[in-house]
């Protein structure tokens, strides 16, 4: 029994060591691990460089929109100097939910290359619907993004004010999400849009 564990330990080196066509298998091994290895880290910084502020606002329809309306909001700027930038609202955490928003996203850009919101008229035109697919999106999974810093077990009933927190909880037991309360906490409402009533 000893001599099968070597024998077939020198059988599979053996194996590794032949040559394919031109080199060895375990030259091929090695290989694709390490192109696996730089393949993987170029393309999660590529997923990575395109979750910060500067890649989101490099056009100008986001930089001179939306952007200029969250430099208004405690999202950019507050007391504790935490700042929420676009990809912390509209990019999932986790991986997979990352990979299938970016993919999604990745048709946005046809939206760029014919012009739809080019300019602030056209924006305008098209806010209610750009919104309404947020909202929609961000309610489909439980305002996921704004969970990663809002928690409803979290939020203290000393160091909130009575009202907000009271609503909060009543949130929670009516299992409403971030987004039913808070559309336009980060950006302008549409024109259209009306605010239901309680």
């Amino acid at each position: 029994m000893q001599d099968e564990k070597p024998n077939a330990l020198k059988r599979c080196w053996s194996t590794l060591r032949k040559p394919s066509a031109k080199y060895s298998v375990l030259t091929l091994l090695i290989a694709g691990v390490f192109g696996g290895i730089i393949f993987w880290g170029g393309f999660n910084t590529g997923m990575e460089a395109t979750n910060t502020l500067s890649f989101c606002i490099s056009c100008h329809e986001m930089r001179d929109n939306v952007y200029q309306e969250y430099k208004e909001t405690i999202h950019y700027s507050n007391r504790t100097g935490v700042r929420a930038i676009c990809s912390d609202c509209h990019v999932p955490k986790d991986w997979t939910h990352k990979l299938i928003r970016k993919a999604k996203a990745s048709f946005e850009i046809w939206g760029k290359l014919t012009g739809v919101i080019d300019t602030r008229e056209k924006f305008e035109a098209n806010r209610m619907r750009l919104a309404t697919d947020e909202w929609e999106r961000m309610k489909a999974s439980g305002s996921r993004e704004c969970r990663n810093c809002h928690n409803f077990d979290a939020m203290s009933s000393e160091l909130q004010k009575q009202t907000p927190y009271k609503k909060h909880m009543k949130a929670k037991e009516e299992g409403k999400t971030c987004i039913d309360c808070h559309k336009g906490i980060a950006h302008h409402l549409p024109k259209e849009y009306e605010e239901p009533e309680d």
